[in-house]
């Protein structure tokens, strides 16, 4: 079973996420930060990547929740 990451992206003047390969939105939210909590919690447990997009549809940035036995060094905390 392939992973489905999770997104974060517009819609419709609020910001939802979105799993791999989805047609719909999971849920929306009203700020892209509580997008991206809900995403975080459920990426945890599942062990999958959140991957935040900007309003015009570019990633802004990614974090994976996995388990890599060799992470590539973080430079961005």
């Amino acid at each position: 079973m392939p992973k489905k990451d999770i997104h974060i992206v517009p819609h419709n003047e609020r910001w939802a996420t979105r799993r791999d390969g989805a047609e719909r939105v999971s849920r929306t939210f009203d700020t892209q930060g509580e997008a991206y909590n809900a995403a975080r919690n459920t990426a945890r447990r599942e062990h999958v990547e959140v991957v935040t997009h900007r309003r015009d549809g570019t990633i802004r940035d990614s974090d994976s929740f996995g388990r890599d036995p060799f992470p590539p060094r973080d430079q961005k905390h």
